[in-house]
This record gives C-alpha cells, sequence and structure tokens, in this order.
C-alpha cells in the first residue's frame, strides 16, 4: 500500500509520517530528505523545483513493486502531484489511502513553523510567510483529514492505523474521510 502524506510544513505531517511508517515497517520517503541530498550534490539549486517529486515517485513505485507499505511525505499541494501519487500506485498495482494532515488553528501553527529546528543538515525550513503564501488547493472529500490542533500524535496515529486496518478501536470523529 502507498500511504500519501500530505499538508503545508509545521502541521505534523513528518512526525506523523514517520510514527506510521515505524509502526507499519514502511519505507518512508521524505520530500526534504531528497531535495536536500540533491542541492547538496549540486543537482538542483533549490526546493522550488519538480525532482525531489520524480524521485519519489520512482522510489515510491520501485518499494511498492518489491511489496512493500511506502509512506510518503510530500506537501503535495497542488492536484498534480496528488494524481502523480495514484500513478504510481496504479503502476505498481498497489492500493493507496490519502491523507492530509492540518493544523486549524493558525496562531499554534504559525509557532510551530516559527519553532522548528531543521533535521537535515543543509535544509532551511520556510518562514511562515511562505507557508501562508504558499500554492495549497483544498482536497476533495473523502480524503481522510487529520487536525493536530485537536488531536496527539499518538491518537493521530492510532486513528490512522485503524482506517487503515492495521490496529485497535476507532477514536471517535476526529478524523474525517
Amino acid at each position: 500500500m502507498l500511504i500519501i502524506m500530505s499538508g503545508l510544513p509545521g502541521t505534523g505531517k513528518t512526525t506523523i509520517a514517520r510514527e506510521l511508517a515505524r509502526r507499519l515497517n514502511g519505507v518512508y520517503l521524505r520530500a526534504d530528505t531528497i531535495a536536500q541530498a540533491l542541492i547538496s550534490a549540486k543537482i538542483m539549486i533549490d526546493d522550488n523545483n519538480p525532482t525531489a517529486y520524480i524521485v519519489g515517485y520512482a522510489l515510491a513505485e520501485e518499494n511498492l513493486r518489491a511489496g512493500a507499505t511506502v509512506i510518503v511525505d510530500y506537501v503535495n499541494g497542488i492536484e498534480l502531484t496528488r494524481q502523480a501519487w495514484r500513478d504510481v500506485a496504479a503502476r505498481a498495482n498497489s492500493g493507496f489511502h490519502e491523507i492530509e494532515i492540518v493544523c486549524s488553528d493558525p496562531v499554534e501553527h504559525k509557532r510551530r513553523v516559527e519553532t522548528r529546528v531543521s533535521d537535515i543538515s543543509g535544509l532551511v525550513l520556510p518562514t511562515w510567510q511562505q507557508v501562508v503564501d504558499r500554492t495549497y488547493d483544498k482536497w476533495p472529500a473523502g480524503t481522510t483529514t487529520v487536525d493536530t490542533a485537536a488531536v496527539s500524535v499518538e491518537e493521530a496515529v492510532h486513528g490512522l492505523l485503524v482506517q487503515l486496518g492495521r490496529d485497535g478501536d476507532e477514536l471517535g470523529g476526529r478524523f474525517s474521510g
């Protein structure tokens, strides 16, 4: 299965995606890691480039074909990239699950963005203004949405595992989709 984690920077997407990957023993692919490696190798100048997505699509497809559960951690702000992940799953004859991570409290979201520390050498994190100005299309109804202003990381991961059919009882009403 391909688990497509999406959302703006600072919503908690990476924290949740990493924990899902750990709990599912899945392959974890992060846009920031791929982009920074390409920047460090002087293949890309900055992360305003589709290359990290294209590399991610190829790695995800290869791992899906090998039978792995793949968790991708990308903003996926536009329908084009969202559809590309669906196409990856289709080419690999794999199911997929789309998960949007949001933080509905703008004060908390801003605090998170402004206080984050990069865990990737050389990675420059976006400013709050860059996050606010980023193109981010509304997701269609039916997408699983997790609001990290309303649930803890553990509650979010547990609820997602339930939706994926991998763990315990539902956490009633805190997830949509």
